[in-house]
């Protein structure tokens, strides 16, 4: 059975050939990252039959997705803590005039449709897939009605605005995730709402979130900055920031906080939420460097530097739904996609976003332990095919590779030097490998019969 076939074991389309079809051309899309769908498909007749899928009405990008959701859940229960990863990006189909349904994007001249995904990852960031969209991955379309209505945001309760997405994953996800141990929601300074911090949580949900406003805290101090610059240092942290590209020495301080209510939009009364105050923060930048400041609030329990760094090291998973996005809008070309509808781009969005989380955990479960075969992933064909390529050579080894070092090797087909200051290949690389192996074991299979006797004479001693 193939990896497609075992992710989508539970779809139902409503008819068993749309079933087999999406499983194809889940698998075909993967093989060929980065290509049109008619590149990928390989022929006409394929290249239509998915066109057909995404345009047939009977099929709804919830049921594409319901099944790799359950995949999702069942990964997750294996997981002792369980990183929910919220966050949105846009999707810019402005390019595309002809397709009906979009709305406006940041700006009034950009026209697509905005994504809200949770990525599920384990503890080490290892990506476990993302989760439904009707109760995790919201897709909606601005209204042109609404633009330019940000001065009155703060006059509206949160369910009246686009904010309420946060709250409502958060909720959806504790529901479909009872059993986890640890469940722990992670965002951005997006994120930083008061009623989102309010929200009802489970015993097992706990947030973890990065602060964007300077909010009012109980006690004489008053304010949440001022409260994290009294609070005695704990220890320091060297970490890298993908942003200004340079490493830096963070200091690290924790205090507990009860965040006040903020005067609009909340009833009078209403109580304070009790949180902790994690900060690192480069207290000597360079010369005409912006400092790095992370300053997160967790409802976590955190009782010193351990707890900090153990923070800090969860937060950093974040980076897993940003790479999540980048692979279905570079890897998949979602953007590029020309569907006459908002409706059928969103079928096609359902499909790729198998696609892309299959290439992400590829390249996080293979750094996370050297000891897993490779044939998790890789047909027998395509390992085979791989190794003699890299080898040259048509002696195989006693057992297959480690799924790490097989994917070195495909990092290498896509470009991947593979020099020791390199460190580990990159999801982008590895697109571009998937696109070559795909072909190197399509010949592979043409060329070598599948037989037991052949299979037996080619393994060597390794």
């Amino acid at each position: 059975m193939s990896w497609a076939s075992e992710e989508l074991k539970t779809v139902n389309l409503g008819d068993a050939r749309l079933n087999r079809r999406l499983m194809t051309a889940v698998e075909q899309l993967a093989e060929h990252p980065a290509q049109s769908v008619p590149q990928a498909c390989g022929s006409a007749s394929a290249a239509k039959a998915v066109y057909r899928l995404w345009d047939n009405e009977r099929v709804s990008d919830e049921a594409i997705r319901k099944a790799h959701v359950q995949a999702t859940c069942r990964r997750c229960l294996e997981q002792p803590v369980v990183l929910a990863i919220q966050d949105t990006t846009d999707l810019d189909f402005t390019s595309h005039p002809a397709t009906r349904g979009l709305g406006y994007l940041e700006r009034s001249y950009l026209r697509g449709i905005q994504v809200h995904s949770i990525l599920a990852a384990s503890e080490n960031g290892v990506p476990q897939g993302l989760l439904h969209q009707r109760v995790w991955v919201w897709v909606w379309v601005r209204d042109d009605a609404e633009r330019g209505k940000k001065h009155a945001r703060h006059t509206k309760a949160t369910q009246d605005k686009e904010s309420q997405r946060w709250l409502d994953a958060l909720a959806a996800t504790q529901v479909a995730l009872p059993g986890v141990p640890c469940l722990v929601t992670v965002a951005d300074r997006e994120a930083d709402i008061f009623d989102f911090l309010a929200a009802p949580r489970s015993d097992n949900s706990h947030l973890l979130i990065r602060a964007a406003q300077n909010r009012r805290v109980d006690g004489e101090i008053g304010h949440l900055f001022d409260l994290l610059a009294q609070a005695p240092a704990v220890g320091i942290e060297t970490v890298g920031s993908a942003r200004s590209k340079r490493e830096a020495v963070v200091t690290l301080r924790h205090a507990p906080a009860s965040i006040r209510p903020p005067g609009n939009g909340h009833p009078a009364g209403q109580a304070p939420v009790a949180v902790h105050a994690v900060l690192a923060e480069e207290e000597t930048p360079p010369a005409g460097a912006v400092a790095i400041r992370w300053l997160l609030l967790t409802t976590l329990p955190v009782a010193g530097e351990a707890d900090v760094r153990r923070c800090l090291r969860r937060y950093g998973g974040r980076w897993r739904i940003e790479r999540d996005h980048f692979t279905l809008k570079s890897g998949g070309g979602v953007e590029r996609l020309q569907r006459e509808t908002a409706d059928r781009l969103e079928r096609a969005l359902a499909t790729y976003g198998v696609v892309a989380w299959r290439l992400l955990w590829l390249t996080y479960q293979a750094r996370e332990d050297d000891s897993v075969p490779c044939t998790v992933a890789l047909q027998e064909h395509e390992w085979q095919s791989l190794y003699c390529k890299t080898h040259h050579s048509l002696t195989l080894p006693e057992h297959p590779p480690s799924l790490r070092q097989a994917v070195r090797w495909i990092a290498q087909l896509g470009g991947f030097l593979g020099r020791k200051s390199d460190g580990e290949p990159g999801v982008k690389v590895l697109w571009r490998g998937f696109q070559r192996l795909t072909d190197i074991a399509d010949d592979w299979q043409l060329f070598h019969p599948q037989s037991s006797d052949y299979d037996h004479a080619l393994v060597g001693n390794g």
